[in-house]
């Protein structure tokens, strides 16, 4: 594969399962994407009213989804939560209120954060009481990098803490006692439904009013708002599906050591693998119909998303047999 930074149609996330299919024409099909890290089993959709669908959702619907958003997060407030359209639109708008300040994130880091902030300097943990705005997801994305919230906690500066992948590992968060911060929900990847388009945000009053302002009566869609409310008040759910990822990821993790390669990094949700070979690894599960996600900056680095059931799982070990068979 020799795909360079301004032509590859995988740069910057995965779920480019269009472009996959133009350049591995002749896969079979239907494709099996493990490129992203969403839960191959989303949260079981309530019954939809006509309203959810025809009618605007109503300020005190909205109110009801950010407190139980609020009760998950544990923060007391519901004022200090507010409700986007994913959290990659939080992500620019923040870059927009806090453009002029000195910034500098904790890399690698998920793409959207650097296009949010382009001049942002490229540092360590060590290096960030230096800036007046330190950046970093979480755990991380994707190499599941941890850091702990007490060093969060020390740092002077302003903070956005990305957690998009915190359900799967709330120890990590820092909420409720997030102190200087501004973290970042994801609500799709955990329960699963990414075509949602919803996240939250958490921060002081005066951030929380200016995002409000920005987004609009309406920031989220009257599915989200009752899709949300329902997984969040659904406790039994939540904890099931923390097992169900753990067990998968496991699986995965032994998986692809028997085909030799290393697990460098990761979350329940995906898993970051390495091999001298991983661009003709990529091309194999490609002909295959199998995504993955590669990186443009590092050739060595696949990421790995979960099979959703038994035949993607004997579909993804028999395209790592017929690669093993060729080393």
């Amino acid at each position: 594969m020799n795909m360079s930074p301004a032509t590859d149609p995988f740069r910057f996330h995965g779920g480019r399962l269009a472009a996959a299919a133009a350049r591995f024409d002749r896969a079979p099909e239907p494709w099996i994407d493990l490129s992203t890290g969403i839960s191959p089993w989303a949260y079981p959709v309530p019954e939809l009213g006509q309203a959810a669908w025809s009618r605007l959702p109503e300020p005190e619907e909205l109110e009801r989804l950010e407190a139980a958003a609020a009760r998950i997060f544990g923060v007391d407030n519901t004022a200090e939560i507010v409700a986007v359209p994913g959290s990659d639109m939080a992500i620019r708008l923040l870059g927009t209120i806090f453009a002029e300040q000195s910034s500098a994130m904790l890399t690698p880091i998920y793409w959207g954060h650097k296009a949010a902030w382009p001049e942002a300097a490229e540092i360590s943990l060590e290096a960030a009481a230096e800036y007046d705005l330190i950046v970093l997801a979480n755990p991380n994305n994707p190499d599941g990098r941890i850091v702990q919230p007490e060093h969060l906690r020390a740092l002077q500066g302003q903070v956005i803490v990305d957690e998009a992948f915190a359900d799967v590992a709330p120890v990590v968060s820092l909420l409720p006692e997030r102190v200087n911060a501004i973290v970042l929900r994801s609500f799709g990847k955990f329960y699963g439904l990414a075509g949602i388009r919803l996240g939250f945000v958490i921060a002081d009053i005066a951030v929380a009013e200016r995002l409000r302002a920005l987004l609009g009566d309406w920031p989220v869609s009257g599915i989200a708002v009752t899709v949300g409310l329902a997984a969040y008040q659904d406790q039994r759910w939540q904890d099931n599906q923390r097992h169900r990822l753990q067990r998968a990821a496991d699986r995965l993790d032994k998986l692809l050591e028997k085909s030799g390669l290393d697990i460098i990094g990761g979350t329940s949700l995906f898993r970051l693998a390495s091999h001298d070979k991983a661009r003709e690894l990529f091309e194999i599960l490609g002909q295959s119909g199998i995504l993955v996600r590669p990186f443009s900056d590092t050739a060595t680095q696949l990421r790995f998303g979960l099979p959703a059931c038994e035949g993607e799982w004997t579909r993804l070990e028999d395209a790592l047999s017929q690669w093993r068979e060729m080393q």
